[in-house]
């Protein structure tokens, strides 16, 4: 079967967002990196996929305006299949990412990127309910600390493991990079 790197939204405009710490990015980016160096290796297409919203303005970190809709310093260069840009959370909609994908022939698709419980899982849910076998993979996807509405932090940690609980046998098979790499080659 076909199999396909989504690398979504790993861009600079999160660098710009009050939310944004480094803790934990320069881990998960050697961690998406060894990803995409592991698809390279093996000739797997990755697609590129890139968010904006917003109003089209400068200061507006997810605006093309802003300059800072491009990939996030420390990715590892890669050559893209294809590159789409996105206005909703699932990369599937409205990009055309979907069409690609069939045209290529495409079953099997591994989701990586930023924000782990947002724009890769609803990906990967969106991909699940199309027919596309999905392997999310946890550690290639990067999340920040959120405030609730009670004043609380809910830890980067916990985000990630909801959304592999939610994700794996349902939607997805929950894999780490090297699962990813084996069951692709």
């Amino acid at each position: 079967m076909n199999t396909c790197l989504i690398v979504i939204d790993v861009q600079e405009s999160f660098r710009h967002r009050p939310y944004f710490t480094e803790d934990g990015t320069a881990a998960y980016l050697e961690v998406q990196n060894a990803l995409i160096a592991g698809c390279e290796e093996r000739g797997i297409p990755i697609v590129r996929v890139l968010h904006t919203d917003g109003p089209a303005q400068a200061d507006n970190p997810f605006a093309l305006e802003s300059g800072h809709v491009v990939p996030m310093r420390g990715l590892r260069a890669f050559s893209a299949a294809a590159s789409f840009i996105k206005r909703r959370h699932s990369a599937l909609v409205g990009t055309g990412l979907d069409v690609w994908l069939t045209e290529q022939g495409i079953g099997r698709l591994l989701i990586s990127g930023i924000r782990s419980e947002q724009c890769c899982e609803t990906t990967a849910r969106h991909a699940s309910d199309l027919g596309w076998q999905v392997a999310y993979v946890t550690e290639a996807t990067h999340t920040f600390d959120m405030r609730l509405h009670d004043d609380s932090i809910l830890r980067t940690a916990d985000i990630k493991s909801r959304t592999a609980a939610v994700l794996d046998g349902r939607f997805a098979t929950v894999c780490t990079v090297q699962q990813a790499l084996a069951g692709a080659a």
